[in-house]
């Protein structure tokens, strides 16, 4: 048992900047992936961490591994593996709501196993949808389940979330600092875990299965997923979005002359401007600073009543019909959808007129949400935040190449060709091959993993550029950045300190009282930082407390990195964030069906680890 150590200037340092990374995640004043970095170069300024390791993290194989996961989800996704994942899970529910929502869960609580569960929520929210448009269920009865049951499959393999696959790297510099004559810890292969995760994910299929009509949000304003044929009465019941497309002329001697688009949208009464016409050019989604001028066309959405009497107070001439505008709004090229802004999404921080979509891709934002609050005037001027959803009008063409960019996910059922479907059988095929070799060969995970990408790469499943922008940049700096605060954890006696500490405050508990109360400390921080940081933070702290305890180290490091994702109350995790504004879900929603998850996962977690290891 560690006894008689004392907090040296080292310790105190190390300890410091990991209260400070707790309070500015917390807090958000920096953003999370700055604050990281802030650490990183403390951590080198110092010394704690020789300059010769400071960046290894960026090579470590946690991150080759988490990129090369990314790119071959993107591989998948582009061939549209996916996109047929709707039509076979409303074949296999028959008809049926519970057994939906079975299906649902199960099919992708088992796909979040090999793809990070930030990717998977992302790529079937317009899977959902479809579901949604199919059966007439309302999103709110389908997205939490499903988000919740992402998060426990990501628990079955090693690659399903961050927290696993930095374990075995958080394992290995542990071993490094072991005391003489201590074992070192195994590390963990890809399945090694498996039964663990798949116990997780059946329990909350069950808590799901029988405990979901009870629990589900029951109110008037549910929000219904939206198709181009049923827009008009989805967005003028939940934004007040209405009218009708109506043309009107800026003759000579209007009094908008010389002003520009965003100059008339500021003026009070002004309907939403969807479209103009100047001289024999038509466009959707006329930028802000696009002038008027004599003869100019406009095309605007609102009640009829409402145009004809802002067109009479500023001198406008409404058009019989919609001649100029009438193939641009025909609801198989155009519409308005619904878009929610994703964990990396570069928008983040942004004003809503910074971001310039109607120059750049030709798409207007008519509202912004965010929970129970919709702004729809003044939006140029609105802060974005992680998980918002903008209300969008647009080509359908061109708001799928803005999707490209993976800055928002689409949640609207919108017609759109799949882009590489020729592609699918080499896309299964190295997806395939990276887990076959992950499994049943030595080779080190992140090899496995970048085999299948890189195979993927080669056959045209994904060019290099899309494989860029499949990576979750902002994820990588926050992991790579934090891992050497993991490292000084443990090598400079800070979780070793720490761990003496809690064991001379509880005295003489079970070992089983020393994993529950890991697995809720770990919960917490969950709750208030990254999944990332909280795995750095408890990993080397819970192998300490095993040690002095003269138990068995492993149990401990696992359950703690499990609990990094018991996190199912709040949207502090990137999942739940992504499926709350599309869901209409409040907090007080999210903790009620949550917190019982929750003590569930701590429950079969502490049980199943313990029976295996």
């Amino acid at each position: 048992m560690l006894s008689g150590l004392t907090l040296s200037s080292e310790m105190l340092l190390v300890l410091g900047l990991t209260t400070f990374t707790l309070v500015m995640f917390t807090l958000e004043w920096v953003r999370a992936d700055v604050v990281a970095l802030l650490v990183l170069v403390a951590l080198g300024i110092t010394g704690v961490v020789p300059t010769e390791q400071l960046f290894d993290g960026f090579a470590g194989n946690a991150v080759v591994a988490i990129m090369a996961t990314m790119i071959l989800g993107a591989g998948l996704d582009r061939t549209g593996v996916l996109n047929t994942a709707a039509s076979h899970i409303l074949r296999l529910s028959n008809g049926d709501e519970r057994r939906l929502l079975l299906v649902l869960c199960g099919i992708t609580g088992l796909i979040s196993a090999v793809m990070q569960n930030p990717a998977v929520t992302a790529l079937f929210l317009p899977v959902v949808a479809r579901i949604s448009t199919r059966t007439g269920l309302p999103l709110s009865r389908l997205l939490l389940p499903m988000a919740c049951c992402i998060i426990l499959g990501g628990t079955i393999t090693m690659v399903g979330n961050s927290p696993q696959i930095l374990l075995n790297d958080l394992v290995l510099s542990v071993n490094r600092n072991l005391p003489s004559g201590a074992d070192t810890i195994e590390p963990f292969s890809m399945f090694s875990i498996a039964p663990i995760g798949l116990v997780l994910l059946l329990s909350g299929m069950a808590y799901f299965h029988w405990f979901w009509p009870k629990l589900m949000p029951s109110r008037d304003d549910e929000r219904q997923i939206v198709t181009p044929g049923a827009t008009a009465s989805y967005f003028e019941s939940t934004y007040g979005i209405e009218g009708e497309v109506v043309e009107l002329m800026v003759p000579a001697e209007s009094a908008l002359i010389g002003l520009s688009i965003a100059e008339v949208e500021a003026q009070a009464g002004t309907p939403l401007i969807l479209a103009i016409k100047v001289g024999e050019e038509a466009r959707l989604a006329p930028p802000a600073d696009q002038m008027l001028w004599a003869n100019t066309i406009l095309g605007v959405l609102g009640p009829r009543e409402r145009i004809h009497e802002w067109a009479q107070q500023q001198g406008l001439r409404v058009l019989p019909k919609t001649r100029n505008f009438g193939a641009m709004f025909n609801p198989t090229r155009a519409g308005i959808s619904e878009a929610v802004i994703p964990p990396n999404s570069r928008f983040i921080g942004q004003r809503v007129g910074e971001l310039r979509l109607r120059k750049r891709y030709g798409i207007s934002v008519l509202a912004v949400n965010r929970g129970d609050k919709i702004w729809r005037d003044e939006i140029r001027g609105r802060m974005l935040r992680q998980g918002d959803t903008l209300v969008f009008h647009g080509a359908w063409r061109d708001l799928a190449h803005a999707a490209e960019d993976h800055d928002f996910v689409v949640v609207t059922d919108y017609p759109k060709d799949e882009e590489r479907p020729h592609r699918l059988n080499h896309a299964i095929v190295f997806f395939a091959l990276s887990m076959v070799l992950a499994l049943l060969s030595d080779l080190p995970l992140p090899v496995a993993l970048l085999s299948g990408a890189v195979g993927m790469l080669l056959t045209g499943v994904l060019n290099m550029d899309e494989a860029y922008r499949a990576i979750n940049w902002k994820t990588i700096f926050i992991m790579a950045s934090l891992i050497p605060l993991g490292w000084a954890m443990d090598s400079t006696g800070a979780a070793a300190w720490i761990a003496q500490e809690i064991l001379v405050v509880l005295g003489d508990v079970p070992i089983w009282a020393l994993e529950l109360a890991l697995v809720i400390l770990t919960s917490l921080f969950a709750q208030v930082m990254s999944n990332v940081g909280a795995t750095v933070v408890m990993v080397p702290m819970a192998i300490n407390i095993a040690l002095a305890a003269n138990t068995n180290p492993t149990p401990f490091a696992l359950l703690v990195t499990l609990a990094a994702s018991n996190n199912f109350t709040g949207t502090a995790n990137p999942v739940m964030s992504l499926i709350a504004s599309p869901g209409s879900y409040r907090s007080k929603d999210l903790i009620r069906v949550g917190a019982p998850l929750s003590a569930i996962f701590a429950i079969v977690a502490l049980v199943m680890v313990n029976l295996i290891y």
